[in-house]
């Protein structure tokens, strides 16, 4: 069934056991966190497809120049990417409810890389999206690839109950490994495949 939800609260709303999101959980205050250099690392020439979160302060910026200038104080000296800021708002309504313990994170490329065994091609393509689909039939056989909404956000949202499942059921791949830091409210910096 296919579910349009505006937040996550509308989300979080709903009678489940886990919720698997493709945002961070977890903040740092300064510097980057481990898994997400652990997820760049995994996807090799591919790394581009994962954004660095920023520290917890710079989403209290309320305009670009202003959280790019923040970041560059806080981060690894680089400014925050107007991709990044794009998403800012998404990240603190998620970071306000992160405290919710079926919240988890997850990166819809690192999914598909460990449901396929290998890192795809872009999503924004013919071929990758037809990658995508053969991908989620093999966890999926009754899945017929034209009920599945256009664009990459159905793809991506399929992927991410895949690894929310794993999680679950205990199977999931946990980055960084070696165990989860937790960042200053005590949520875990990790994302899961």
């Amino acid at each position: 069934q296919w579910l349009v939800l505006h937040d996550i609260r509308a989300a979080l709303a709903l009678d489940v056991d886990v919720v698997a999101v493709d945002m961070p959980i977890g903040l740092p205050d300064t510097g980057r966190r481990a898994c997400d250099l652990a997820a760049k690392r995994q996807l090799g020439p591919a790394h581009a497809r994962v954004f660095l979160a920023p520290p917890r302060d710079v989403l209290r910026c309320t305009d670009h120049p202003t959280a790019s200038a923040r970041h560059r104080e806080l981060a690894d000296g680089a400014g925050m990417s107007i991709q990044t800021w794009h998403i800012a708002d998404r990240m603190r309504e998620v970071d306000d409810a992160a405290d919710d313990p079926r919240l988890v994170e997850v990166h819809p490329e690192l999914s598909f890389a460990a449901l396929a065994g290998r890192v795809l091609e872009r999503k924004k393509t013919a071929a990758g999206r037809a990658e995508r689909l053969a991908a989620l039939r093999g966890w999926l056989p009754t899945l017929d690839p034209a009920s599945v909404p256009s664009g990459d956000d159905a793809p991506d949202a399929l992927v991410a109950a895949w690894s929310g499942q794993r999680w679950l059921a205990g199977a999931a791949r946990v980055l960084p490994e070696g165990g989860s830091p937790r960042d200053a409210r005590g949520r875990p910096m990790r994302i899961v495949t």
